[in-house]
């Protein structure tokens, strides 16, 4: 998350992609549905997560438990379940935040990164906040990556999910037929048809040299790829800013500890940098998040295509 001047919704540009393409309808001029080749999966066994919120400061306590095919992600928040769809996505400050019945899960991103790209296609996710009367609750930040989600999902294991009837399910992808975009200002996401799944990130700090302009492409090879070039990327902020969003009742969880903070003037303030481009890299951390609202009934978010965003948050990143 790169934390701006400015408190506007998160990644409105990205959002406003996925609704407008249609990725997770069965038939459509700009997606078709096709076999993947993959048979649905779900975890092997339950896993727990325990931290502090980035944005409420508050602590939350994450089970993640295996899921029958068909299922997808969904949460379990006050007896509640909310579907880890675009359906209930919700455009908030800085984070992406899932809203149903007037209950709010924010910061869902790094987790729901973690579960795409690990194949995790089913999962039931239990979410407790520290207060039995709040009405919303925020994932944990651990240290700003998604690490922590990936290890958690390598304890727990992956198995082939199975329906009510004890079958497995083949997983569906979207496969882009046509280029679709959408832009703001002189941000935008593009997406092109390919025969790979690719995703390509910019972002643009001229205020701050140390980030500046950065690029960088990446595409899943191998089960190991995300957990080796995406995951360990943490979410980085302006220090000149942090003041203006505490201000405005945000970060009050933040800290070195979970995040990588620059200063326009001094640098990077906690390094060393786990990549020297780092902070692109958890861009790409959070359109894997983001993208993966998309999925419906245990098929894929990530569609077979080639991404291409430039600042697709908007000039108030938080991620």
């Amino acid at each position: 998350m790169s934390l701006s001047a400015a408190v506007k919704a998160k990644n409105s540009t990205l959002i406003s992609l996925m609704r407008l393409s249609s990725f997770s309808s069965a038939t459509s001029s700009t997606v078709s549905l096709k076999p993947s080749g993959r048979l649905q999966q779900t975890l092997a066994a339950s896993v727990e997560v325990n931290g502090k919120a980035l944005h409420s400061g508050k602590l939350s306590t994450v089970k993640l438990l295996p899921a029958i095919a068909g299922a997808g992600r969904y949460f379990e928040f006050r007896s509640r379940s909310i579907p880890a769809s675009i359906e209930f996505a919700q455009e908030s400050p800085l984070c992406t935040t899932l809203l149903k019945d007037g209950l709010r899960i924010r910061t869902v991103e790094h987790l729901l990164s973690a579960l795409e790209a690990k194949g995790v296609d089913n999962c039931r996710i239990q979410i407790e906040s520290e207060s039995p009367d709040d009405r919303e609750v925020e994932v944990p930040i651990c240290d700003g990556s998604a690490k922590e989600w990936v290890d958690a999902i390598e304890e727990a294991g992956i198995n082939v999910a199975q329906n009510h009837g004890g079958e497995n399910v083949e997983k569906m992808v979207a496969h882009v037929n046509k280029p679709v975009y959408v832009c703001k200002n002189d941000s935008f996401v593009a997406v092109f048809p390919d025969l790979e799944t690719r995703i390509t990130c910019g972002i643009d700090f001229p205020q701050v040299p140390a980030i500046g302009c950065q690029w960088f492409s990446w595409k899943p090879e191998h089960d190991s790829s995300f957990a080796r070039d995406i995951a360990p990327s943490r979410t980085f902020c302006v220090y000149e800013e942090v003041e203006r969003m505490r201000e405005a009742g945000l970060v009050k969880g933040g800290s070195l500890d979970n995040a990588i903070v620059c200063s326009a003037e001094h640098g990077w303030m906690n390094p060393p940098l786990r990549f020297d481009n780092e902070a692109c890299r958890h861009k790409i951390l959070d359109l894997i998040g983001d993208l993966s609202l998309v999925a419906r009934g245990g098929n894929g978010g990530f569609p077979v295509a080639h991404i291409v965003a430039f600042k697709a948050s908007g000039s108030c990143t938080a991620h």
